[in-house]
């Protein structure tokens, strides 16, 4: 045994590996319950009692040898193996800082909650559009301004047939009129979401940015249910104190119409620059849905009337942040962003 023993010391100290399946192989071999050394282990039994004491120093120095030598090819590999692979040095580095809600999100949720209180449900539909349910189906004219090029962008044109061009929507009273198909009234939903228009980008305006547009359809709604729907929601908006008034406009898809302004929540009403000294400030388009409208999404007009609305959230945003500038809102400036972190 002594022999065997000497041998496994010599094959110990010449041990050498060149990876990690490598040295697991060699701890196998050595070190395992069916190893070499176990089995000199095993024979020990055998050895005359004479030789037991010096079989069994010799023993024990060729197993802890063989560990330490196992050890030390490991912690050489764990120190060569730095996992720099791994690391992406594109990442930001630590501690990571914690992300906020954009602000035109903040408000945007905030004017959904309002009206979520109020009985509306959400509806949602697709940002590239048909003209039939962005223009036509809207009582929109075959000459309309808002159907040239210059206003609104087109993904497909046909030319023989322009209810059936594919553009991108710009507005959401699209997805009224999807609702208006699908569903027979009564009829109480808010259609947020990103509409596009072919305009020069500014300060003051861009050619994609945020809407949410409400659609309310029943026996016996008026202006008036219109009016006090509105009046509360400027009030949840801006504060108890606000005052709103309607002025008559002009949409293709309702009427009568009217544009509506709240008292400048910055100066009060006492007239300010911000409001060019009127104590007012426009906020969103009204009024009772045209019959021609519901007669073309397959609702009754001698039966049902209802009131719609729209309104730019960035325009929202503006009001309550007194952002300056609209670009702001699509630059992704996270030191923009960070003034929103307590906004929610």
């Amino acid at each position: 045994m002594i022999e065997k023993i000497e041998q496994l010391l010599q094959e110990v100290d010449h041990l050498q590996a060149s990876n990690t399946e490598e040295l697991e192989a060699l701890r196998i071999k050595y070190l395992s319950k069916k190893g070499a050394i176990n089995a000199l282990m095993a024979d020990f039994r055998h050895v005359p009692a004479d030789q037991k004491k010096a079989v069994g120093m010799r023993l024990n120095e060729l197993k802890d040898k063989a560990q330490e030598k196992i050890a030390a090819l490991k912690e050489q590999f764990e120190a060569q193996d730095t996992g720099l692979d791994d690391i992406d040095l594109t990442r930001t580095a630590y501690p990571v800082g914690l992300g906020t809600r954009h602000p035109l999100s903040i408000v945007k949720n905030e004017i959904i909650d309002i009206f979520a209180r109020m009985g509306f449900n959400i509806a949602n539909g697709p940002e590239v559009e048909d003209d039939l349910h962005v223009y036509t189906k809207l009582n929109f004219a075959a000459d309309h301004p808002a159907r040239d090029m210059q206003d609104t962008f087109f993904v497909n044109v046909n030319p023989n047939d322009v209810t059936k061009n594919i553009i991108l929507r710009s507005h959401t009273s699209s997805v009224q009129v999807r609702t208006m198909e699908q569903a027979q009234p009564p009829i109480r939903v808010i259609c947020p979401g990103r509409v596009y228009r072919n305009e020069a980008i500014s300060y003051r305006a861009h050619c994609f940015f945020h809407q949410v547009e409400g659609l309310y359809i029943d026996k016996g709604v008026t202006f008036t249910d219109l009016k006090q729907v509105l009046l509360l929601f400027a009030q949840e908006m801006f504060g108890s104190d606000t005052k709103i008034r309607l002025r008559p406009s002009y949409f293709p898809f309702t009427e009568p119409s009217a544009e509506m302004d709240i008292s400048c929540n910055i100066c009060g009403g006492t007239g300010c620059p911000f409001c060019k000294q009127t104590g007012w400030v426009e906020i969103l388009g009204c009024g009772m849905v045209d019959p021609n409208v519901l007669e073309a999404c397959g609702i009754d007009s001698n039966v049902y009337s209802g009131y719609a609305f729209g309104m730019g959230i960035e325009r929202i945003t503006n009001l309550k942040y007194q952002v300056k500038d609209l670009r702001m809102f699509s630059e992704n400036d996270t030191r923009f962003l960070r003034e929103f972190e307590a906004a929610y």
